[in-house]
């Protein structure tokens, strides 16, 4: 099949999202290091007045690229030293192959436990250059999820279903855009292109439903941006399925809320 072909065979807002990653990832490629580090820099200071973090007992939060997006490295090492739980991305391939009807991605992403700031350190590189948690760490690690996307429950002694949940209180995520719709104020996000959160999302919503005892409250979502990643609103095109987020933080120093209804200066 052409590229063409290819192209006509897919879904109009597939299309729309890789024009813009495309566009993105071209504009991103030029930023210059000292502003990424400056605006990270922001982002970070920002968080740490930040009551949805500052508070958190357990968060997740992605580990970075080396350039062209937020860099996370002070954010992880902080929330360590305050005595957080610290989750990072775990990205693997799922345990059990079921029916085509029910589709599962060919990797998945679930988020794991760091046990302190030497096994942050000592995490190595992947092609990409993101420090990455090694499959054979896995078993000592405490997981949000685990291996098989069917998961939803053990069986008791009664015979029902019963899942306990390593319940987040926090994740921050990254994307490729923002945008802010005007009226709802409602945050989207287009990410990479892979599914990872999106599936990881899903399938933490049907073990939270499932968990006994449920969670106390939702987990929340914020993305970490760079000024140049947040576009006007309507830039970032959207599904039935993509979840806004509950805040944006961006290279100025800036939250955005939709409870606010304009950016707030922590």
């Amino acid at each position: 099949m052409t590229p063409s072909a290819v192209l006509g065979a897919m879904p109009a807002l597939a299309v729309a999202k890789n024009q813009l990653r495309t566009q993105m990832k071209q504009q991103l490629k030029s930023l210059p290091a000292a502003s990424v580090s400056l605006q990270s820099a922001a982002i970070h200071g920002a968080l740490l007045r930040f009551p949805p973090f500052a508070d958190a007992r357990r968060v997740a939060v992605f580990l970075s690229m080396p350039a062209a997006e937020v860099q996370t490295d002070a954010i992880v090492r902080h929330a360590l030293a305050a005595g957080k739980q610290v989750f990072v991305p775990y990205l693997h391939k799922p345990a059990a192959t079921i029916a085509a009807d029910d589709y599962i991605p060919p990797r998945i992403m679930d988020m794991v436990q760091l046990h302190d700031l030497a096994d942050y350190e000592a995490l190595e590189r992947d092609s990409w250059g993101i420090p990455s948690v090694s499959a054979s760490s896995v078993p000592t690690r405490t997981r949000v999820l685990g291996d098989d996307p069917r998961e939803v429950g053990e069986t008791n002694e009664d015979g029902e279903g019963k899942r306990s949940l390593s319940a987040l209180d926090l994740i921050l995520m990254p994307g490729v855009a923002f945008d802010v719709h005007p009226e709802t104020r409602r945050i989207h996000r287009c990410g990479h292109g892979r599914g990872f959160y999106d599936y990881f999302l899903h399938r933490y919503a049907l073990k939270t439903a499932a968990a006994v005892p449920p969670p106390s409250q939702a987990v929340r979502l914020y993305g970490l941006a760079l000024s140049e990643q947040v576009l006007p609103a309507h830039s970032v095109p959207i599904g039935p399925h993509d979840q806004p987020l509950d805040g944006l933080i961006t290279g100025d120093g800036a939250i955005i809320t939709p409870e606010a209804g304009a950016n707030t200066k922590q």
